[in-house]
């Protein structure tokens, strides 16, 4: 099957990239780097030429409401190229939880991204998942400051990108959803649990404070971005992740 994977050298996509290839596919990696430009459009329709599928794992540059306009603008040319091209099947990646975060102006914007491949005529599978492993120093840097982390106690059950990798090449390689597949994490956490773990496993004598007014988790109401019935649950522990991570 020929593939291509918009955003094919990021964090998701260079692994899928390779994922899709070692099981024999033949998988095209675009990106701005291979002259695709999904702002304006410019090399999609040689980067899709002959695809049966398409996995979109592009992402806005910024997390304001600058990302609305983008993922119009991108998913918009994405789905006409893919016409054009005759592709059989639009992939594309997601947030558990996103449609119930209107606070956020990225989970809007990811929203939008999912309801203009909804009403595309393209068969299409959306695949929600839960936040990253790799993400999490990020998160926690938002909220640090003298030694304090201060994290507001939302659950969550992240997952390592290495598992959302497979379960988005089980996705491309079969029959289209037509709707939506929620993947999450073994573990079901609360983000100062997240924290803490973090801290010990680098050895940082840091404290985690519970703040439900800190970062942009604050934002999220209740338990939105732990997964519903009929998840996919990936096996990797974030604790065993983060001692393999140690020994690398």
């Amino acid at each position: 099957m020929k593939i291509t994977v918009i955003g094919g050298t990021g964090l998701i996509g260079s692994q899928l990239v390779t994922t899709l290839r070692n099981a024999g596919h033949d998988v095209v990696a675009a990106s701005l780097s291979s002259g695709v430009d999904l702002l304006t459009g410019a090399g999609l329709d040689d980067a899709l030429a002959g695809a049966h599928t398409v996995v979109n794992v592009s992402n806005s540059p910024t997390f304001d409401d600058k990302s609305l306009p983008f993922f119009r603008t991108t998913v918009g040319n994405l789905l006409s190229a893919g016409e054009r091209a005759g592709v059989r099947h639009q992939v594309a990646l997601s947030i558990v939880g996103v449609d119930q975060v209107p606070g956020l102006d990225y989970y809007r914007a990811k929203t939008l991204q999912e309801d203009l491949l909804r009403e595309s005529p393209t068969p299409y599978s959306i695949v929600r998942v839960t936040q990253f492993f790799e993400f999490m120093d990020a998160v926690l840097s938002w909220t640090t400051d003298d030694g304090v982390v201060r994290l507001p106690a939302t659950p969550v059950q992240p997952i390592a990108s290495a598992d959302v990798v497979a379960a988005l090449a089980d996705v491309a390689t079969g029959e289209p959803l037509n709707g939506t597949l929620d993947v999450a994490g073994p573990d079901l956490l609360t983000l100062d649990e997240v924290g803490r773990i973090t801290l010990a496993a680098r050895g940082d004598g840091g404290e985690v404070v519970v703040d439900a007014g800190a970062g942009m988790f604050a934002a999220v109401p209740g338990d939105v971005l732990t997964p519903g019935p009929g998840a996919r649950l990936a096996p990797t522990h974030y604790r065993d992740w983060l001692k393999t991570r140690a020994t690398v």
